[in-house]
């Protein structure tokens, strides 16, 4: 060994493997579908891919073995998902640093320009809202003082009193930070991810706030949700449309 130099670091193997797991488009492709936080099928993943099932379920098997996947069966299905919140984190962040030339593509149809659209206005990103959306609702947070963004992202208390007034359950004794940020790969800035964001996105879901549009994370906000937004966060039902 030469004088002066050091040893590897043991994560190195480690951290080229999962890299490679990511580094083939096909697997990428699959690793974005799943950020809707939902599980889907190896024949809906094939079919959304473009590939043969057969060319699918060898991507899978090495992504579920390397850990970024979780496989549950039911019958003769095989449904997949992202393994956690931090399998998302890792893809969220990765994509969000694409280049915005080379990952927006000009629309071919109107109905490609109409779900692009529909994505950028609100979306989910794994379990917590997105796009416009989710920018709006976080810069409402922070005007409001309920999340504080001097080093980084973190409920203030008022802002955890805020959800319990709201009424939405918020997990604050799990390993996961209450406050994250996200970088917006549309919006180009950071909106609010953690056990907080996704706690928001859940209740808005399940209170019919928000509704989940065509067939990938596409959202719109109902006029429920207007006027939820609207005395909770002091948002305008116009910048929502």
């Amino acid at each position: 060994m030469l004088e002066g130099m050091t040893t590897r670091d043991p994560r190195a193997a480690g951290l080229a493997r999962l890299t490679g797991l990511i580094a083939d488009e096909t697997r990428a492709a699959c690793l974005l579908a799943l950020l809707d936080g939902r599980a889907w099928t190896a024949g809906e993943l094939a079919r959304h891919a473009g590939v043969a099932a057969s060319t699918l379920s060898e991507h899978l098997g090495k992504l579920v073995a390397g850990g970024l996947l979780a496989e549950e069966r039911q019958g003769r299905h095989r449904y997949v998902r992202l393994a956690d919140a931090t399998a998302a984190q890792l893809v969220e962040d990765l994509a969000a640093r694409v280049a915005p030339g080379t990952a927006v593509r000009r629309p071919r149809t109107l109905r490609e320009s109409t779900a692009g659209s529909a994505m950028a206005r609100g979306r989910t990103c794994y379990d917590h809202l997105a796009g416009r959306l989710g920018i709006v609702v976080t810069d409402a947070f922070t005007a409001r003082g309920l999340l504080c963004r001097d080093t980084g992202f973190a409920l203030t208390d008022a802002g955890l009193r805020w959800f319990d007034t709201a009424g939405i359950a918020l997990d604050r004794r799990g390993r996961r930070p209450l406050a994250r940020a996200c970088l917006d790969w549309t919006e180009r800035r950071p909106h609010l991810a953690g056990a907080a964001g996704a706690a928001l996105c859940r209740h808005a879901l399940q209170a019919r706030w928000c509704v989940r549009i065509g067939s990938e994370r596409a959202v719109k906000v109902t006029d429920t949700g207007e006027r939820a937004l609207s005395e909770l966060l002091g948002i305008e039902a116009g910048v929502l449309r």
